[in-house]
């Protein structure tokens, strides 16, 4: 199938993406600038503003003053659901255009990447509900005493974000926050940097005043770290690895600012003897290989029950083989290149330890070749995997299954709480009490029956152990954007 071609509007907004703080396009203030790679010819083509401290500072002034002149927190709470719905509207209608813009930036196809726009879009529709629904309590006191509590925003946060879902991971930072009356500075990964600065004009362009969504684009250790420290900053929301997770935890030390952490995993897939074999081995390998494996839930522990193990891995592989690796841009591409040299360096040498650990590469194994440039892997399955493998406890973040046999239930459910991690897991049978004992069982966030991967705007999303604290999506993530006062009021 032949590349699509590349929108207008894509092109304009290529040629000088630019930072937004305090409503205005900004370049960063040492002038100095980052390349931005398409990861499937590895060529860079476009130029990023790359913001440092000072610019970090200039956010969340302009965040600061924004919150403190209330221009946001002080709207009628109808009038706010009204801009973030016409946010999450504006989103829809432009998603042809955010979805090349992310397809060229992270290497996802880009039938990948038009659902992610679908996904961010209803996010800030759901949190459009919420400004009109934040209720205090009155609270029981004698007739001498009026005793009440308010619900109200923690301040200014800071949202930084991964790579692998862009777009998606903005609007469950932004829309939350915005919907509970904060403002918020924005640090996207500096490999995808565009959906966020895109993300910035159509806000303005729904309504949210200046000042209260600023994005500062910027290298980690630079941008990244600045916000997590800043002390003029009242929480940091950051969705990333388990490793960069505890700096940015001892970041924030400085003024004991709130921090949720969505991080890594290295999710546990059960396929037991009952279940229904094709759904569970198309749906596994859309769990393990959907975004090219980096996922952080991705289901890359594939536990099969001893009776059906072979029958489930000749189909896992078969199932594999279909799946075509090509271009973001063509339409039938089901899986692209990794999104770095530095993720593809990563990802081929987790795949020769596990060669070397003993395991048997069933498909897959390597560099995928037939491509001018870029980081294409290819789509690689495991046999023969023991739980205590690096490839079994490592998260690879990229295209590898690891295939491990489990005798029973009681050691299914063992070997897949026998990790650091916790953020999801599934249970594949048609035994509706096994399913739920096993639920009860694992260690993890989220677990899936009979599917795998399905995320709501509803939904609370988030982890246990090492897969971080806190939670992300649903009413449970009001709880982390608000703090609650405490009124007492003397009737005498």
């Amino acid at each position: 199938m032949a590349q699509a071609e590349v929108l207008p509007e894509v092109t304009k907004f290529l040629e000088a993406p630019k930072m937004l703080i305090g409503g205005k396009p900004t370049e960063a203030t040492r002038g100095q600038t980052f390349e931005t790679i398409d990861p499937s010819t590895g060529k860079s083509f476009a130029e990023v503003p790359r913001g440092g401290v000072e610019d970090i500072d200039a956010a969340v002034a302009a965040a600061r003053e924004a919150f403190e002149d209330r221009r946001w927190t002080s709207l009628r709470p109808g009038k706010r659901t009204e801009i973030l719905y016409k946010l999450g509207e504006l989103i829809k209608r432009n998603m042809a255009e955010l979805s090349q813009l992310e397809a060229l930036d992270a290497g996802k196809p880009v039938s990948l990447a038009s659902g992610e726009m679908w996904v961010a879009g209803d996010v800030f529709r759901y949190y459009a509900g919420w400004p009109t629904k934040f209720f205090g309590e009155t609270n029981p006191s004698d007739d001498n005493s009026f005793i009440f509590t308010l619900r109200e925003p923690v301040g200014v946060c800071g949202g930084i974000i991964p790579w692998n879902f862009p777009m998606v991971m903005a609007s469950w930072k932004v829309a939350p926050a915005l919907a509970c009356g904060n403002t918020i500075v924005l640090k996207p990964a500096e490999q995808t940097p565009l959906t966020a600065l895109r993300l910035a004009e159509l806000a303005l362009e729904a309504g949210v005043p200046e000042g209260v969504f600023n994005v500062v684009t910027g290298l980690g250790p630079e941008a990244g770290q600045a916000l997590a420290q800043h002390p003029d900053v009242d929480k940091i929301a950051f969705t990333g690895s388990t490793e960069v997770g505890r700096k940015i935890l001892h970041a924030s030390e400085g003024n004991l600012k709130r921090v949720s952490l969505e991080l890594g995993g290295k999710s546990p897939n059960i396929v037991f003897a009952d279940a229904n074999l094709k759904r569970a081995t198309k749906t596994s390998m859309y769990g393990v290989f959907s975004n090219s494996g980096q996922v952080c839930t991705a289901g890359t522990r594939i536990l099969v029950e001893k009776p059906i193990h072979d029958e489930f891995l000749n189909s896992l592989v078969e199932a594999t083989q279909s799946m075509k690796l090509g271009p973001p841009l063509e339409e039938d591409t089901g899986m692209g290149p990794v999104v770095s040299q530095e993720q593809f360096d990563r990802v081929t040498g987790y795949i020769e330890i596990g060669k070397k650990e003993g395991a048997e590469v069933v498909t897959g194994g390597g560099p995928a070749e037939g491509f001018d440039g870029g980081y294409y892997v290819q789509p690689t399955v495991f046999a023969g995997v023991r739980n205590d493998m690096q490839i079994a406890q490592e998260e690879i973040f990229g295209p590898v299954a690891a295939v491990i046999e489990v005798d029973d239930v009681d050691a299914a459910i063992t070997t897949a709480n026998d990790t650091m991690y916790g953020l999801a897991a599934a249970v594949w049978t048609s035994d509706i009490s096994k399913a739920l004992r096993v639920a009860r069982g694992l260690k993890a966030g989220t677990v899936w029956v009979n599917t795998y991967g399905p995320t709501d705007a509803s939904v609370s999303f988030g982890g246990y152990k090492q897969s971080g604290f806190g939670r992300e999506l649903g009413v449970h993530s009001i709880e982390t954007y608000t703090q609650t006062k405490s009124v007492w009021v003397n009737l005498k």
